[in-house]
């Protein structure tokens, strides 16, 4: 299912610069994963976008959590 949500993050450079987005279309990832982060529920998200999908967002989680995903650790700066 992983890799199948995943096929739904798309990378154009004619498209929002190059940055990551849900189908192409003109949603940025990193948009709908700060109005995850602000508190809004996946339906509260889609009646304000009516072009996604749930699995839109699922993937937009999912490309976050392997992007979190780490070969080795590195120290932070502190």
């Amino acid at each position: 299912m992983k890799k199948i949500l995943l096929q739904r993050i798309t990378k154009n450079p004619e498209i929002c610069h190059g940055k990551p987005t849900i189908r192409g279309l003109r949603y940025p990832v990193d948009a709908m994963l700060d109005l995850l982060a602000s508190g809004m529920t996946i339906d509260e998200i889609l009646l304000d976008y009516p072009d996604l999908e749930k699995e839109d967002l699922l993937a937009c989680l999912e490309y976050a959590a392997e992007l979190s995903r780490t070969k080795k650790a590195q120290k932070v700066a502190q």
